[in-house]
C-alpha cells in the first residue's frame, strides 16, 4: 500500500488545524478552524473511498456543526459583566 501526495498534504493539514483550533483565544475564529478541520477530514474521507462517510461529514462536521456553534456564539456575550 503506498501512501500518495494527497494524503500525505492532508495529514499535517489536519494537524495544524487542530493545534490552531486549540491554541486561538477568539471562539468565533475556533468555531471556523473547526469547520476547516471538518472540510478537510471529509475530503480525507472521499479521497481514502468512503465518499458516504465524507459527504456525512462534510454536511454535519463542517456545516450543520459551524452554523450550531455560531449561532451559540451569537447569543452569549463577548465580556462578562464582572
Amino acid at each position: 500500500m503506498s501512501i500518495d501526495l494527497i494524503s500525505l498534504a492532508l495529514f499535517p493539514a489536519l494537524l495544524g488545524l487542530a493545534i490552531a483550533a486549540l491554541n486561538v483565544r477568539d471562539l468565533l475564529a475556533a468555531v471556523f478552524l473547526l469547520s476547516a478541520y471538518s472540510f478537510l477530514t471529509a475530503l480525507l474521507m472521499a479521497h481514502m473511498g468512503a465518499v458516504d462517510v465524507g459527504f456525512t461529514e462534510a454536511s454535519v462536521g463542517a456545516g450543520l456543526t459551524g452554523v450550531f456553534f455560531v449561532m451559540a456564539i451569537a447569543r452569549t456575550s463577548r465580556r462578562s459583566g464582572d
